[in-house]
């Protein structure tokens, strides 16, 4: 079983480290332990290991854990921000109470080596231990009030489990009880009148490291509080989404409670203006539902009786009642939810590499320190000076950027993501996104609308006739093509008949009986195994194909009956999409069950280099692993039950948001808006959150790799350089702070295309009702010069369709024409106008 953590204490990576060391010597299956979430998950056997095992352990190592799954402890979001909101107010205070006597102690410590007055009392050798005792008194409050460092760092030194506090804690104590030592060698030498060791002992006491140590780490992480609380609020403010209560009907009667307590088939009542609290089904009313927080649709989509409702959606006109069809942790906003938090908890595959050396660095770090303490004694004799660079390696080698390198960087990136609409399972899939060279792009669905339609119907019969068998044979059949046909008949209101012995033959069509006769409805395929006279029917399918049509034969048990062509509209946008991907350096691979002259058609208009054609659903994965065998890293995106095997299969899978369960299931990313430029911005997003953490990582390493040896003196011998304990903690503090501005950057991602707009017009393929309606109408061809790309093409076309009179306009960019289809008269001199006035050169008319 998966259990979910939440854990206390940890600072840095050397505690992320040791919390999951101790967990998996339990022998469980899995540990993730986030630091940012401050939350662990656990994969365990419950016949092996307990809960009360896992909190133990965790607990013997000096950090807290708590499971979220218990209803004793578990607490609400509400509750869990106002113990993080206090969690910041006490670090505050620290920082206020740290500052408030450092200021002093800085005036005492330094102020006479740069002129400033000190108290007489302080000064001189008469006042030399008062000087040192006064310092002393100063450091206490600032050592009690981050005290927490003290008692994290040394249960965890004792326990073995070394971490960012124990080196803090370490370097402070070390200066602290070095301040000791000072004030009792003053006092003794005042005593015997050494005023040498007096005033040796008066320059070297080392309290005001300990408490800018101190001070300047608590700074630290009073930003990266900050820095965390920035990176949570995407997250946030799409829990805040859903609403917090509902109103229910009971017996016919209105009562508001907890969407908590909310349970499946309740009848729910939502007024405009209020969001909808849970998934269900509209049983009353009618409406419109902003769904741009979920979906992504600009517009406020119409919901009637019969319809779904999304959680989280806001109701924005009329009254509904709806049935909840999924409540709880099952709602699409939950779920959303839960796919966020599961990619936090994972861990990208560059991390690994960062948790590696957590685990041996701060043991190494005591080691360093040890030695630079020994042997700066032993070569300089000083041990004074050999204590002032061991505090210095202490303090600088603190993990803290190390730790948040990573997960920082996820924790944004997911958030933004879950802004875009780009749903990634794991930090994995976020990372590997990216590396992918090649994209296999299932065409129904996923580069077309997937609601093919009616355009054409050849028959050698009475037309109502035959639509009337077809409809019949393909009642029974839910194949999308078999759909838009019973459409047909039912907008021109043919009425089916029953059939018997119904079979469906999968990848080639069906056979059924009608009226004692066997029928059968497919491709060409099926008509050939079963020695179906084509008639010349294929002649004409093959110009439908050539037109990026899909053909469906129907025969009786000897010969072709008719024909009927269906197109699937591009979706808008698929093909900006396609030449994004190909100017980003990826191959575009496109697999489809159509035929290969319909695919070859498709394939040419929208610029896709390479496609599969005639390939049944279930050898979807064979294309993904013969694409794998040739070398190929490959993104498989679809929508449907039968991609699932080849999104499984391929190197990253990537659902089409209003695809099936299981194929959302067997997905790596989920792509919620239903659109191919989804696919381009998680790609975009993918390099640029891996390009943050490579710059974290090296600021982490290069910074430690650098100020390690400085502050262990290896610089002293060549020019006397040395790092002064006090700016070790400011350069780790800094560090830290640094990694978390930089990862807050991908708050600003932009994927490069927010401001392009895309119409109806762009789509690839017209049905040929339009083309009925263009056929009754006068037309004309203006020639146009000055036009270079789409977007004049598209400007020339929207001048065009303001002149009035003027139905369609079709640009020609190659051809430098416009194909206009008018009714009755237009005035040609509006028609130059239009196009000058918008910036291009008009070149006469063209009457057809």
């Amino acid at each position: 079983m998966k259990e979910r953590f939440n854990v206390g204490g940890m600072s840095c990576a050397a505690c992320q480290a040791n919390v999951q060391k101790a967990v998996e010597k339990l022998g469980v299956d899995e540990v993730n332990v986030n630091l940012i979430n401050e939350s662990m998950s656990v994969d365990y056997d419950p016949s092996k290991v307990s809960e009360d095992d896992i909190i133990k352990a965790v607990y013997d190592i000096g950090y807290t854990a708590k499971s979220k799954s218990d209803k004793a402890s578990q607490t609400n979001t509400d509750d869990k921000s106002v113990l993080k909101e206090a969690e910041q107010k006490s670090t505050q205070t620290r920082l206020k109470v740290s500052f408030a006597f450092l200021i002093p102690l800085m005036y005492i410590a330094m102020g006479p080596m740069v002129g400033l007055p000190i108290p007489g009392f302080l000064d001189g050798e008469i006042g030399a231990v008062n000087y040192a005792f006064v310092q002393f008194l100063l450091t206490i409050p600032i050592i009690f009030v981050n005290r927490k460092f003290f008692v994290s760092g040394f249960k965890g030194f004792f326990k073995g489990a070394f971490n960012m506090d124990t080196l803090v804690a370490l370097g402070a104590s070390a200066a602290t009880a070095f301040g000791i030592f000072a004030i009792m060698r003053m006092s003794y030498a005042q005593g015997v009148n050494d005023y040498e060791v007096l005033h040796h002992y008066r320059h070297n006491i080392y309290f005001e490291t300990s408490a800018m140590i101190l001070t300047l780490i608590t700074l630290g992480k009073y930003f990266e509080a900050r820095s965390k609380g920035e990176t949570k609020s995407s997250l946030k403010s799409l829990m805040d989404l859903a609403p917090k209560k509902a109103n229910v009907l009971v017996d016919g009667i209105e009562s508001e409670v907890d969407v908590a307590d909310i349970k499946m088939d309740d009848l729910i009542i939502v007024r405009p203006g209020e969001a909808i609290p849970v998934d269900g089904i509209v049983v009353e009313g009618s409406s419109l539902v902003d769904q741009a927080s979920i979906t992504g649709e600009p517009i406020p989509v119409a919901k009637n009786e019969g319809d779904e409702v999304i959680s989280a959606t806001i109701n924005t006109q009329g009254t509904i009642k709806f049935r909840a069809s999924r409540v709880g942790e099952d709602t699409t906003i939950a779920q959303i939810i839960n796919l966020i938090n599961e990619a936090n908890e994972t861990k990208a595959p560059i991390s690994r590499l960062a948790d590696k050396i957590a685990r041996i660095f701060v043991p190494m770090v005591i080691l360093i320190a040890l030695a630079t303490l020994i042997g700066w004694t032993l070569i300089k004799g000083d041990i004074e000076f050999a204590i002032n660079l061991m505090i210095a390696v202490l303090v600088i080698s603190c993990p803290c950027a190390l730790g948040l390198a990573t997960p920082m960087a996820i924790m944004v990136s997911t958030g933004k993501s879950a802004e875009l609409g780009l749903l990634f399972k794991n930090a994995e899939s976020l990372e590997n996104l990216h590396k992918v060279d090649t994209i296999l792009m299932d065409k129904t669905g996923t580069i077309t609308e997937g609601r093919p339609e009616v355009t054409d119907i050849v028959t050698g019969m009475d037309e109502k006739e035959f639509i009337r068998i077809a409809s019949s044979i393909e009642q029974n059949s839910e194949h999308p093509l078999s759909l838009s046909i019973n459409s047909f008949a039912e907008k021109n209101n043919i009425s089916t008949s029953n059939v018997e012995d119904f079979k469906s033959i999968t990848g080639k069509g069906i056979r059924a009986r009608l009226n004692g006769a066997i029928y059968y409805a497919g491709n060409i395929l099926l008509m050939k195994e079963n020695n179906i006279d084509l008639k010349d029917y294929d002649l004409k399918a093959n110009k439908f194909s050539s037109e990026g049509k899909t053909s469906m034969y129907f025969a009786n048990d000897r010969e072709v009956i008719g024909l009927i062509a269906v197109a699937d509209k591009v979706k808008t946008d698929s093909k900006f999409a396609i030449d994004e991907l190909k100017d980003m350096g990826y191959e575009v691979v496109m697999v489809t069950g159509d035929n290969e002259v319909t695919s070859e058609a498709i394939k040419e208009k929208l610029g896709i280099d390479q496609k599969f054609a005639e390939v049944l659903p279930q050898d979807k994965d064979k294309v993904v692993k013969k694409l794998q065998d040739e070398g190929k890293k490959v993104a498989m995106v679809g929508d449907g039950i039968n991609d699932a095997p080849a999104l499984a299969r391929a190197d990253i899978g990537l659902a089409i948001g209003n695809g099936t369960d299981i194929a959302i299931e067997s997905a790596d990313v989920v792509l919620i808006k239903n659109s191919l430029l989804d696919l381009v911005a998680s790609i975009k997003l993918s390099r640029e959150t891996i390009k943050i953490i490579k710059q974290n990582l090296f600021w982490a390493f290069f910074y430690n790799i650098i100020l390690i040896p400085l502050a262990a003196g290896l610089m002293y011998p060549i020019n006397g350089l040395t790092l002064n304990p006090m700016f070790a903690a400011l350069a780790m503090s800094l560090s830290s702070v640094f990694v978390c501005l930089n990862s807050l950057r991908l708050k600003n991602f932009k994927t490069g295309y927010e401001e392009v707009k895309f119409n109806e017009e762009e789509q690839i393929i017209v049905e040929n009702e339009e083309e009925k309606i263009m056929s009754e109408l006068n037309k004309m061809l203006v020639n146009v010069d000055g036009m270079s790309c789409n977007h004049c093409a598209m400007a020339v076309e929207k001048a065009l369709k303001a002149v009035a009179g003027i139905d369609e306009v079709k640009v020609d960019l190659d051809g430098k024409k416009a194909d206009i289809a008018y009714f009755g008269s237009v005035n040609e001199d509006e028609i130059k106008n239009a196009i000058t006035d918008a910036g291009y050169e008009y070149n006469g008319i063209e009457y057809k």
